[in-house]
Order: C-alpha cells, then sequence, then structure tokens
C-alpha cells in the first residue's frame, strides 16, 4: 500500500506549479504507460493493478523493484484526476531543457499560444505519425505536461521532444524556412513536399500574431471549399503536414 505522503504527492502533480517544482509528471492510460516503458522513458515508478503487471511484465521488469508499485483500483482512483481510472499510471521525471535551435534539414512544428491540454496532446500525436520529431511550444502553450495533454498523446510524447521558446527568437535566430498558417495564405497545394522547415501554428481562436505571420518567410492556408469560418488547430496542423511532408 502506499503512504498518504506518496498518495499526496502523486495528487499534488495534477497542478502545474508542482509539477515544475518537482521536474516530474504523471502519465495516465494502460496503452500509454505501456509505450512509456517500451521507448525507455524516464519512468520512475509504475502504479498498476497485478493483473496489468502480470500482462506488461517483460516491460515492467526492466525497471527497479522498489519503482513497481501494485495497487488496487481503489489507489488508482485517488491518485487519479479521472472519474474512472486506468489500470496504470507513471510517474515520469521532465527531460532536462533544450537550449539549441533546430538543424539544418528539420521540419519542426511550431505552436503560438495553444490553450486546450487536448489540441496540445493531439498536436504531439500528429508530430509524431509524420515523423516530426521536434515540437516547439511558446512559453504561453498550456503546459505540455499537463495530464490531459500527456493522455491526449496516447504515447507519442515518448517520440516527440518538446522544447520551450519564445517563437518570435526562433525565427530571428533560426535559418530554416518558416510557412505560418493563416486565413490569407498562399495556398498549400502549390507547394512542393516540404523537406527543411518550421510550421506555424497559432492559437485556437485568434491564430498567430501579427509579428509571428510578419516575421516567417511563407504564409500558408489551406483552400477553403464551404462555409466554415475557421479550423480546429489540430486539424490545420493534420491537414497541412499532410499535404507538405508526404
Amino acid at each position: 500500500m502506499l503512504s498518504k505522503a506518496q498518495i499526496k504527492y502523486i495528487q499534488s502533480l495534477q497542478h502545474k506549479k508542482n509539477r515544475q517544482k518537482s521536474s516530474q509528471y504523471i502519465a495516465e492510460g494502460d496503452k500509454i504507460v505501456q509505450e512509456l516503458l517500451q521507448a525507455g522513458m524516464p519512468v520512475k515508478a509504475v502504479y498498476a493493478t497485478s493483473a496489468w503487471l502480470l500482462q506488461h511484465r517483460e516491460a515492467v521488469d526492466r525497471l527497479p523493484a522498489d519503482a513497481v508499485k501494485e495497487v488496487d483500483n481503489a489507489v488508482l482512483k485517488q491518485l487519479s484526476a479521472l472519474t474512472t481510472p486506468n489500470n496504470a499510471m507513471a510517474l515520469l521525471d521532465m527531460p532536462a531543457a533544450d537550449t539549441g535551435l533546430p538543424p539544418e534539414g528539420a521540419v519542426v512544428l511550431a505552436l503560438e499560444a495553444i490553450q486546450d491540454p487536448g489540441n496540445m496532446g493531439t498536436l504531439i500525436r500528429i508530430a509524431d505519425w509524420f515523423g516530426i520529431r521536434q515540437l516547439i511550444v511558446s512559453p504561453d502553450c498550456v503546459d505540455v505536461y499537463n495530464p490531459k495533454t500527456i493522455q491526449a498523446t496516447m504515447g507519442s510524447i515518448a517520440r516527440v521532444q518538446v522544447k520551450e521558446m519564445d517563437i518570435l527568437q526562433l525565427l530571428e535566430e533560426s535559418k530554416l524556412p518558416s510557412y505560418a498558417a493563416t486565413l490569407h495564405g498562399e495556398d498549400i497545394t502549390r507547394f512542393t513536399t516540404l523537406r527543411e522547415g518550421i510550421i506555424l501554428i497559432g492559437n485556437e481562436g485568434r491564430g498567430l500574431t501579427d509579428d509571428v505571420i510578419a516575421r516567417a518567410t511563407h504564409r500558408i492556408t489551406i483552400p477553403r471549399l464551404g462555409g466554415a469560418e475557421s479550423l480546429n488547430a489540430a486539424v490545420a496542423a493534420g491537414v497541412i503536414c499532410g499535404r507538405l511532408l508526404i
């Protein structure tokens, strides 16, 4: 059984200030925890039912014995912020901050002021789907390590490096071409396959700021055939990546 102090600590990681203070975060979900273990992520502890641990014994055996915590559903419910908890939860260390710029020849997804945890998680998943290994987020984006964000990545957080950086600074210092998604840019179907560059996606309601759009080397748009005013940020990113990267 976990002590009250251990339970209280895990519960505290639902809040950003506590995650930042401890440099640790939690990941909930049977499939997510499995993928994090298989990817060799810095998992400090796994809290799971006996059935889950037995099913994933090979992956769990890679951890130190004291990092594997068998708990029942009642304890998982205490640890979880979900109405219906999963059978497994992991405690992980945050990766060290990366201060370097994207290298030449890289394709990077850069996000400005994304606010919804589900959107952020989906954007990380989209990056993973299209083989984008680095995602850059502005300081005013929702916390990448929000439990809802981690859950929405469906394990893709294990394969995509996330770096926080001011987007204008990125555009000023990087030599890569940049592509700002706007409602009034150049039709993406006119572009050839992108071999390197920074794809810029803005806030769900406001889009990219004028300063970022002005600093980008290209302004791009998805052709609109119907009457919708705009697209969800993650949907737009998926369409753009599908057109420019394949």
